[in-house]
């Protein structure tokens, strides 16, 4: 192991993970990793689901549903906040078991709340964990991954996000009618298997034990995977690639949250945060609404609600698989701003016509969810290429906290048309003009495909 002016070798690292070939390590970490997505993806979609129960049930108003689906989001800001300082301190695997931990227990105090107040409290508190769990979860996948296929070994990652979505929904198709929505929550508490296993069978980022200093450690655990990854493939390893100790000494060292709004992370913190905002305000603007939207203005049974939000949820997952396997060809950039733009023309054309129909809705939502979803994993990628190791999970989790911004605003406000009366063509009208900002914030991207997150951050 190098070291250049007393400091890790970073650059030494970033070297001998690029050499490795595909194998059964990174089918191992990606799964295990992935499982813990695919709950918290699950989890955030829980309210969604028995939304339309609840307001029955508990004779919820809109404000009062409102409060529910957004007490969530609120704790997801904060857990954004919060996990992304302790993934940058006490490391990326440790966060994300603490994050899943809280996720999974309070998925099953949520099942036995009594009343709206309680189901909110709870759903806050699962909130922290899940906010707090994905951004720093997607910070370590870019990490062992190779700049060359970093964007679809990523992505192909994320896909596991929206299948937790997908999951949700079509588990909440045959659970919520037979057994209640309170099943749905105890099914969520799986979780907390994972966050006890996940420490003995991943291995710690090496690029962030080097960024902090532990030397001996990162090289152990890169042995350690180099050994894996060697068994794995039944051949000798390649050599590294020279390392430019310049690249090294500037990566490493211990970060400062003041450095996302410094020299060049300032302009790269800027649009990340405003994509992020974009995304999921609209993102979430549709999806927490779809399933009430069904059975309250188109007087459609429960099961048809769930089912064409099912299929939202489908077209989402096909939209994120086709990015995954063109965005290290195209760019981030063009994919990004492709996106936005496919959105924003699906929406526009929903207001258009009227949104006169369940069906109708159903269809362009679903071509609309084909781009967020896509646009969502992307940024999933995309965060973590903009920082480099030592504020890296911090940057991505700033991110984050616009996201969550995006996601308790973009329900109030579609909440707030329909309390007011207004019409479905103003709800998907207004959408379709948050994506078009979007688009506008994506020409200012840089372009990071094909470079390592030592030369992004160099």
């Amino acid at each position: 192991m190098t070291t250049v002016a007393g400091k890790p070798a970073l650059g030494s690292v970033a070297a001998r993970l690029e050499r490795l070939p595909h194998s059964r390590w990174h089918v191992k970490v990606r799964f295990l990793i992935g499982a813990v997505t695919f709950f918290e993806a699950f989890d955030q979609l829980l309210a969604a689901s028995a939304l339309p129960v609840l307001m029955d049930e508990w004779n919820l108003s809109t404000g009062q549903a409102t409060f529910a689906v957004t007490a969530a989001s609120i704790g997801m800001l904060l857990g954004a906040l919060a996990a992304g300082w302790l993934g940058d301190r006490v490391g990326r695997v440790r966060t994300v078991a603490l994050g899943v931990g809280i996720t999974g227990l309070s998925s099953l105090a949520v099942a036995f709340a009594g009343s709206i107040e309680t189901f909110a409290l709870f759903r806050f508190v699962q909130g922290l964990g899940i906010g707090g769990v994905v951004p720093v979860a997607a910070t370590y996948i870019n990490e062992i991954a190779r700049s060359d296929k970093r964007g679809r070994f990523v992505l192909l990652y994320e896909m596991i996000f929206p299948a937790g979505l997908a999951t949700a929904t079509l588990v909440a198709v045959w659970v919520v009618p037979n057994l209640g929505w309170r099943a749905m929550f105890l099914i969520g508490a799986l979780p907390v298997l994972i966050a006890v296993a996940l420490p003995r069978h991943v291995e710690e980022s090496p690029r962030w034990l080097l960024a902090r200093g532990r030397v001996e450690e990162a090289e152990e655990i890169i042995a350690r995977i180099e050994a894996q990854v060697e068994a794995s493939v039944k051949e000798p390893l390649p050599a590294p690639a020279p390392v430019d100790p310049a690249l090294e000494e500037k990566a490493a060292g211990t970060g400062r949250i003041r450095e996302l709004f410094q020299g060049r992370y300032l302009r790269r913190t800027a649009v990340i945060s405003g994509l992020w905002f974009v995304a999921y305000y609209v993102n979430h603007g549709i999806s927490t609404w779809l399933p009430s939207l069904y059975t309250k203005e188109f007087d459609l049974d429960l099961t048809t609600a769930l089912v064409f939000t099912l299929l939202s949820n489908v077209t989402g997952l096909l939209g994120t698989f086709i990015a995954a396997m063109v965005i290290d060809r195209i760019g981030r950039r063009p994919a990004l701003i492709a996106a936005l733009t496919g959105a924003m023309l699906a929406l526009g054309v929903l207001a258009l016509l009227g949104a006169t129909s369940g069906t109708q809705v159903a269809i362009f939502a679903s071509c609309t969810t084909f781009f967020l979803f896509a646009i969502n994993a992307g940024l999933y990628l995309y965060s973590p290429e903009m920082y480099p190791t030592r504020i890296r999970a911090t940057g991505a989790s700033f991110g984050g906290l616009w996201n969550r911004a995006g996601v308790i605003l973009g329900p109030v406000t579609v909440g707030a048309i329909i309390g007011a009366g207004g019409s479905l063509s103003l709800v998907f009208a207004q959408l379709a003009v948050v994506a078009a900002v979007g688009a506008v914030i994506a020409w200012f991207a840089i372009e990071t495909k094909g470079k390592t997150l030592e030369e992004l951050n160099s």
